[in-house]
């Protein structure tokens, strides 16, 4: 199994967590697709990572479609649970962390144009969009560890990875200001040993 993934993508941090926890061998292959070079484009047509190209030779993207083929390898611990609706749940709070993620990387490119050529007004209609996001999870995650059902699932490592990637490239939201449960939150997701060994340079 081979994963295509750039080292500061949190879409590609989501899968490398998942394939920590689940232990599951495989070959990691740097690859950004902002490189002249890339080769990224010959494996998804979109030109995005992460991507998974699995034992027998087939390939998956994005990120949430590469999450429900790992699931579906039944490889514990399982990320998804079986009930059906309860999955959808915890898909929705994927999205919402996907949906941070999106704004952010909106944003950042937006602030890595020349100054005289940056859109103040897109910035600030992504960070409202991240603003709001927050306040939701805030409001979902409560006083309980976990996001859904008392332990953790792949909207827990969803959101762990917007959270950081909040750090890394939107350092002055200062978010652990306005929300506290979330702060408590990342202390604890991102202590275990997948987030550590996958966190980006910075």
């Amino acid at each position: 199994m081979k994963l295509t993934a750039s080292l500061t993508s949190p879409y590609a941090r989501k899968i490398r967590v998942l394939l920590a926890e689940k232990k599951i061998p495989h070959q990691l292959e740097v690859d950004s697709p902002w490189e002249t070079d890339t080769a990224v484009p010959a494996l998804n047509p979109l030109g995005k990572v992460p991507v998974l190209e699995s034992d027998e030779g087939e390939v998956f993207f994005d990120s949430p479609v590469i999450a429900g083929f790992l699931e579906a390898l039944d490889q514990p611990p399982h990320f998804m649970p079986q009930d059906g609706m309860a999955a959808v749940r915890v898909r929705q709070t994927e999205a919402l962390a996907d949906g941070i993620l999106d704004a952010a990387v909106l944003a950042h490119l937006e602030r890595m144009r020349p100054a005289e050529a940056q859109l103040a007004s897109n910035i600030e209609r992504q960070c409202a969009k991240i603003e709001r996001a927050l306040q939701t999870l805030e409001t979902r995650l409560g006083d309980t560890p976990w996001f859904h059902d008392g332990r953790i699932s792949l909207a827990d490592v969803a959101v762990g990875c917007a959270l950081e990637y909040i750090d890394l490239r939107l350092p002055a939201l200062n978010w652990r200001e306005r929300f506290p449960g979330l702060t408590a939150f990342a202390a604890r997701i991102g202590a275990r040993p997948s987030f550590v060994s996958t966190r980006p340079p910075g």
